[in-house]
Formats: structure tokens, C-alpha cells, sequence
């Protein structure tokens, strides 16, 4: 496995990625497939050197891509803090991809002084909680009955990590 950053070309491989968890449901907010405009002003908004996005690839495939994101980006006393996500293809679940690259991510967070790491993850998707514990992350926070997919209410936990 390669990890590396994304290069715009990969966006058509990151959706099919993302939108595979948007399809399978509660493992996103996000209720509708992300279009290539969306994901090429996601793209932008991402620069390396702020906010890194991370491909994993096998055999010269895709197989996850993991990004963070500003928390709270326009006040200044939480830029050390960033937003964590990392996605994998269906097919490739639990063969150490996530793990890799929230591995690879916390590397690369550390040099460009993000100190603390959390994934925002719905309550129900286990799988993504796991795999944060088993990196070291800890519930920080539980926002009960905040998120709705086809009637049924959920909440979403904060796993959070220091990581200097």
C-alpha cells in the first residue's frame, strides 16, 4: 500500500468512495450523492499545506483517501484543532486501510502544527468507531437526535485524540 497526497485527477475515484458510504447510509450526514463541481470546490478548499488530503493505493488503485478539516476556521484559538475523516471502498473494509491513513494523517497533521484530531461519526456506523479507538482516539463529545436518515433520529460522538 502507497499513501499519498491526492492530486486532483483522483477525484473521480474519492466520490465513488464517498458516495458508496452516502448509498450504504449512516455512515455520513450527507444524504445525496456528491457531484464532480462539489468535489472539485472541496478539492480547492483543501491545500496541502493546511489541510492534506491522503490517497491509499493498491496496485495503482484507490482504495481510501482520509482529509481533515478546519474546526471552527474562523476563530483563530482553534487552529491547532482540525476535523478528521477517512473513507475506504466497500471491497477493502477492514484490511488496515483506515487504520494506515489516520496513521499517515496524524504524521502529517503534527508538521503543520494541528495538535488535536476528531472524527465527527453518526452514532450507529460501529465499524468507524472501532477503528478510532483502536487508533487511540476517545469519546469526546455525544450530540444525541441530531441527525435524521429516512425518519429514524440518530446522534453523532466526537473521537478525538491530542496528538503532539
Amino acid at each position: 500500500m502507497t499513501i499519498r497526497l491526492a492530486h486532483i485527477d483522483d477525484i473521480r475515484r474519492i466520490d465513488n468512495i464517498y458516495n458508496q458510504a452516502i448509498a450504504a447510509g449512516e455512515q455520513t450526514a450527507h444524504t445525496e450523492p456528491y457531484t464532480s463541481k462539489q468535489r472539485t470546490e472541496w478539492f480547492k478548499a483543501h491545500s496541502p499545506d493546511q489541510f492534506p488530503i491522503f490517497v491509499a493505493e493498491i496496485d495503482g488503485i484507490i482504495a481510501g483517501f482520509a482529509f481533515v478539516s478546519p474546526y471552527r476556521h474562523d476563530r483563530k484559538a482553534l487552529n491547532n484543532t482540525a476535523i478528521l475523516s477517512a473513507f475506504v471502498d466497500i471491497k477493502m473494509h477492514r484490511k488496515g486501510i483506515g487504520k494506515a491513513l489516520i496513521i499517515h494523517m496524524e504524521e502529517a497533521c503534527k508538521e503543520i502544527g494541528i495538535r488535536n484530531l476528531f472524527g465527527i461519526i453518526i452514532e450507529t456506523n460501529t465499524p468507524s468507531i472501532e477503528l478510532m479507538k483502536k487508533c487511540g482516539y476517545t469519546q469526546w463529545a455525544h450530540l444525541p437526535l441530531v441527525a435524521e436518515f429516512d425518519g429514524k433520529e440518530v446522534g453523532q460522538v466526537y473521537y478525538g485524540k491530542r496528538i503532539d
